[in-house]
């Protein structure tokens, strides 16, 4: 099994602590990560002993509260404040949960992780990607997943598909088209600089294409099996 803790950016040597498979899911709002990540989920779930499925920033108790504070649309957080929140939210899952379950072996589904800090505080919030990277390097330890899904989808669409959920829009998703143009353009180069753990999914796809389009995805790590048809 992968360690979930590979070499860091910039060539750093990490021990091997943690045993299972870290599967991240990234993109937009609107994208439909939550969706497939449960797909998923219950997929993987028919073929490996222990899959666990969190999500970020939340997970855990502490995790959680700094999750109603980040996107509640009463509050005025500041871009470093809003960074450094997701970093302490996301330190804690990883002390707290994941760690633990890599060190047991399991695979787990993270619905957004360090991506979406690089996306959305440091490109987004015009914080910079490689300031952001320093602070979560220390938030997790260097914790790094095995393989990213990246959702694909254009702001407009993301947009679009939010506004039909007629749900009342968080903090973040009240942010004007120009941010979130930003966060794609991120997205798109964090794929380019990582190829190799990557994969870049079209999220207009019908929910069982793409969820056919992940597993796939997820084929070559060593837990996998061929997708079903």
């Amino acid at each position: 099994m992968p360690s979930g803790r590979p070499p860091g950016p910039r060539g750093d040597t990490v021990p091997r602590v943690a045993r299972g498979t870290l599967i991240t899911i990234e993109g937009l709002d609107g994208a439909g990560k939550s969706t497939l990540a449960e797909s998923l989920a219950r997929e993987l779930a028919m073929r490996v002993a222990h899959v666990e499925l969190l999500r970020e920033p939340g997970g855990v108790e502490v995790s959680e509260r700094i999750r109603a504070l980040v996107k509640d649309p009463a509050l005025a957080v500041a871009p470093r404040t809003e960074a450094l929140l997701y970093a302490a939210a996301r330190a804690q899952l990883v002390e707290e949960r994941l760690e633990p379950l890599l060190r047991q072996g399991a695979v787990v589904l993270l619905d957004r992780f360090v991506d979406s800090s690089l996306a959305y505080q440091g490109a987004g919030r015009s914080l910079g990607v490689q300031e952001v990277r320093a602070i979560n390097r220390f938030a997790t330890g260097l914790l790094a997943p095995d393989r990213t899904l990246l959702l694909r989808i254009s702001p407009a669409e993301g947009r679009a598909r939010q506004h039909r959920r007629a749900q009342e829009p968080d903090r973040l998703e009240r942010e004007g088209e120009s941010f979130f143009h930003s966060i794609a353009s991120a997205y798109e180069e964090l794929a380019r600089a990582e190829p190799d753990r990557f994969r870049v999914l079209d999220a207009t796809q019908p929910p069982q294409q793409l969820l056919h389009s992940a597993l796939a995805a997820l084929q070559d790590l060593p837990f996998a099996s061929p997708p079903s048809h």
